[in-house]
């Protein structure tokens, strides 16, 4: 094994996934297969769960089918997506919704992957640790960013802050225009601000 798949499996096994599913059977099947892959499983039984155990545990990737009980996938990816602290987490969903135009509607809802049931287990470990090594890179990426020059980037909030609490409205020039960010991107934002 090459040193980079190393690093890769290492980042991979301290991995938290959380699987939320309503059927038992797939929920065990899932859960061994993954832990057998190094991933650390916590299960939810349906969106609703999943909400609550999301907050508690801030997985790093959720798997979630989307027809179940309570709230569906798409109920539990509008909650994550909306939240502050989980909208950046990967979301694939595992579902028998299967078709083109459920695979659309998830993409557009913004899951960050499909995998349509009856799926074979390999391909399910290797779309996983695709998209939890795609996130450590855009994770990495922000940090080296971060740091380059963390005391200019300090000094401009600083000044956005200013103008942002300064109450004069007769001052054009303290008139700014602030970009909307996609969830992504705020979580990404959130965290490099986190880390300076």
């Amino acid at each position: 094994m090459n040193e980079t798949n190393q690093i890769n499996n290492e980042a991979v096994r301290k991995s938290r996934i959380l699987l939320v599913d309503d059927e038992p059977g797939l929920r065990a099947a899932v859960k061994t297969f993954l832990e057998d892959e190094g991933f650390e499983i916590f299960i939810a039984v349906d969106g609703e769960d999943g909400w609550e155990k999301a907050k508690t545990i801030y997985p790093d990737l959720i798997i979630s089918d989307v027809m179940m009980p309570r709230a569906n996938g798409y109920a539990l990816l509008e909650k994550i997506r909306e939240d502050e602290k989980l909208g950046g987490t990967p979301v694939i969903f595992l579902t028998a919704k299967g078709m083109t135009l459920d695979r659309t509607e998830g993409y557009l809802a913004g899951v960050d992957d499909y995998i349509s049931k009856p799926f074979d287990p390999d391909e399910l470990a290797a779309r996983v640790k695709n998209v939890i090594n795609r996130q450590e890179r855009l994770l990495k990426e922000a940090a080296r960013f971060a740091d380059i020059d963390v005391s200019k980037m300090a000094k401009q909030i600083t000044e956005i802050k200013s103008m942002l609490t300064d109450q004069n409205p007769t001052n054009s020039e303290n008139k700014i225009d602030i970009p909307s960010f996609t969830p992504r991107e705020a979580s990404v934002l959130q965290l490099v601000a986190e880390a300076s």
